[in-house]
């Protein structure tokens, strides 16, 4: 809580990453070209499992969501960035500032949840091969979906009507790139220990539920795997779980660096670059961990390049 000039504000000013003229437009120019990566990519993958009927499985349907969510949440951040990299007009409407970051937490803790999801969905075709098409069934796969997204937007809301109920500001300048919740609180006149209690609460709850199911599938699918006879059955399980336990890792390592560490909301540059990190690089390096290191997704691929090309 902050005393001296304390007002209502109808827009934010975002500091962003660096006010040198040079650096701004090296990492606008950066950025842009992950955002393109980003974009090509995960709706690239949208539209490969779409086509491809050899990929219309439970495992790659949870994956084509977790591609719409990255594509998401990049969109809600980076081209704003870009556009407040490349103009002297860095402000925000505070309604618009809301919006993005209610938008933004919505996508990331879909996307947590998504993971948790896929965990599930690898133990029990690793572990229970023979009952996978029955356990995984279309309804279940749309329920699990549905019960990721319904929680991203629940949790969301928490956050977003105890921070609409900030009554003043000290400034309207926010240290950061995008309005995230730990910056807006820097400036807030009002005691906002409920505010930081719940992001602590929400965020700790997610990871800590998330990576209980997360551990405990996978070590019952290295047990299984640790059985198998065949080595290209091995092979390929854990070629599989690679790709899915790094884009576990990079995310919740990230999440838990800028929201449950103590430094976090200090609006420090390590923050800055942890989140820069989960809203920018992440939804780029996703759909390239999980086409790279999957044979199913380069074969399709492939399918799908040969037969545009032949007709």
């Amino acid at each position: 809580m902050r005393e001296g000039n304390c007002t209502t504000v109808t827009e934010f000013i975002l500091l962003g990453l660096s006010d040198v003229p040079e650096l701004r437009l090296f990492l606008s120019l950066l950025f842009l070209v992950i955002y393109g990566v980003t974009v090509l990519g995960n709706l690239g993958m949208i539209a490969l499992i779409q086509v491809s009927s050899r990929l219309h499985t439970p495992m790659y349907f949870f994956l084509s969501h977790l591609s719409f969510v990255d594509f998401c949440y990049s969109t809600i951040i980076v081209p704003k960035m870009l556009f407040n990299m490349l103009s002297k007009d860095r402000t925000i409407s505070f309604l618009g500032c809301m919006v993005q970051f209610y938008l933004f937490c919505s996508y990331v803790i879909t996307e947590v949840f998504l993971l948790a999801v896929m965990a599930y969905d690898r133990f029990v075709a690793i572990c229970n091969p023979l009952l996978y098409t029955v356990s995984m069934s279309w309804s279940l796969c749309v329920e699990l979906v549905s019960c990721c997204y319904l929680g991203g937007t629940v949790c969301s809301l928490i956050h977003l009507c105890l921070a609409l109920k900030i009554p003043s500001f000290s400034s309207n300048v926010i240290n950061h790139f995008f309005c995230d919740l730990p910056p807006i609180f820097n400036l807030a006149c009002s005691d906002v220990s409920i505010n930081e209690l719940m992001v602590l609460i929400v965020v700790t709850f997610n990871e800590v539920t998330t990576v209980v199911i997360i551990l405990t599938s996978y070590v019952f699918i290295l047990v299984t795997i640790l059985r198998m006879r065949s080595a290209e059955g091995r092979h390929k399980a854990f070629a599989t779980c690679a790709s899915h336990l790094t884009a576990i890792a990079v995310l919740q390592g990230t999440i838990i660096l800028t929201y449950c560490l103590p430094s976090s909301g200090s609006s420090s540059d390590t923050d800055k670059v942890a989140t820069v990190f989960y809203t920018v690089v992440i939804p780029m390096l996703n759909p390239l961990i999980y086409s790279v290191r999957n044979r199913d997704v380069k074969d399709a691929f492939r399918k799908v390049v040969s037969s545009r090309m032949f007709s």
